[in-house]
């Protein structure tokens, strides 16, 4: 979010549109909404990952407007219910999802494009930009509800367990035993690490928030509508391919983070989650998810993934990594100890990049 301080040319954080322009596009977006006023929009990435990072996403604000997510999610309703009905082709189906990603895709591009303008060229649009980042990036969402479910298998609650999981797996808790509900936990923070955490700061690094936004729309189409059933497996093909793309980069830095913050836990093996990730991350039905998640299981000595129970069928996957499959809460403290790491290294990246344009570094 870009914070109108003046125009101070001494002030190394500030870019004055008309004196200073950034020598190196790294978001290519910037020289289209570039604007007389506020910060550089790394700035603004990096002061709202920090503030989500401690005090979680901005519920407040949100109780008095619709969360971004939810306006999308809403939108795709609307487009699923009129354009995905039973009685049309799987052909037809499949073209009508296609025009729904095209359509969600090109408003919230719109919209993200709107709300950087405006955080370029007012005094005081960065606040908007900046709120709406903070909400969009869910390391602490993420912590708390994992961290949930480790405190409940610590006070051998098994059913609080069960729900605490619910809420962070899309698989059905209620066959899960101790052991299934942590490794569900920790495979949950491993995956959403990318789709939460890496994939929108890079997202948003390369494009500024209409990046970020139009990720978050893709993310949620795959989440609503990126399922093989029946009823969706043509109509959310597009939503479902696209996801793939857009996540293939951030997956690998995502394994990669997890890799290298296993250098910074005791208890953690850096070379072996980088074994485990390059053998077994081709193992998993997802194209991207096999990555972080490798990379977590070897780094903590798990078996991760397997045969698992979804709403309505059972996935009979391979195992990734060669540990114990017992996982207890003590593997999912360890694990968000790793993904704190983990999302200090995805900020340092930002950081570097940011000094580097406002010229700190050689």
């Amino acid at each position: 979010m870009k914070t109108q301080l003046g125009r101070r040319k001494t002030t190394a954080f500030i870019i004055d549109a008309p004196t200073r322009r950034p020598h190196s596009p790294t978001m290519f977006t910037f020289d289209m909404i570039n604007g007389p006023a506020g910060f550089d929009p790394l700035i603004i990435l990096l002061l709202a990952m920090a503030v989500e990072a401690y005090v979680g996403e901005a519920r407040l604000v949100f109780r008095f407007v619709r969360h971004p997510v939810v306006i999308i999610g809403h939108l795709i309703e609307v487009l699923d219910g009129k354009l995905n009905r039973e009685k049309r082709s799987q052909t037809d189906r499949a073209v009508r999802g296609f025009v729904t990603v095209v359509i969600v895709v090109a408003l919230c591009g719109a919209a993200g494009y709107a709300v950087a303008w405006l955080s370029r060229n007012h005094p005081w649009g960065w606040i908007i930009e900046f709120l709406l980042v903070v909400s969009l990036v869910a390391q602490r969402a993420l912590y708390n509800a994992v961290r949930r479910v480790g405190s409940s298998l610590q006070g051998d609650n098994l059913e609080q367990s069960r729900d605490a999981v619910s809420h962070v797996v899309g698989r059905d808790p209620a066959q899960l035993d101790s052991h299934g509900i942590a490794r569900a936990a920790i495979e949950s923070l491993a995956e959403n690490f990318s789709d939460g955490v890496v994939a929108p700061v890079f997202w948003y690094v390369l494009f500024g928030f209409p990046g970020l936004l139009v990720y978050k729309a893709v993310n949620t189409m795959d989440s609503m509508i990126g399922y093989k059933t029946p009823q969706y497996h043509a109509f959310g093909l597009s939503a479902a391919r696209i996801d793939d793309i857009v996540n293939i980069i951030p997956a690998r830095l995502s394994g990669l983070f997890i890799a290298l913050a296993a250098v910074f836990v005791p208890t953690a093996n850096p070379l072996k989650a980088a074994k485990i990730m390059l053998r077994d991350a081709g193992k998993h039905r997802s194209l991207n998810a096999g990555w972080p998640e490798g990379a977590m299981a070897g780094a903590l000595n798990l078996a991760l993934a397997g045969p698992r129970r979804y709403p309505g069928r059972v996935v009979k996957d391979p195992w990734i990594g060669d540990g114990t499959a017992k996982a207890t809460h003590r593997d999912i403290r360890r694990a968000l100890y790793l993904y704190a790491i983990a999302c200090l290294i995805n900020a340092a990246w930002v950081a570097a990049i940011m000094l580097i344009r406002i010229d700190l570094l050689p």
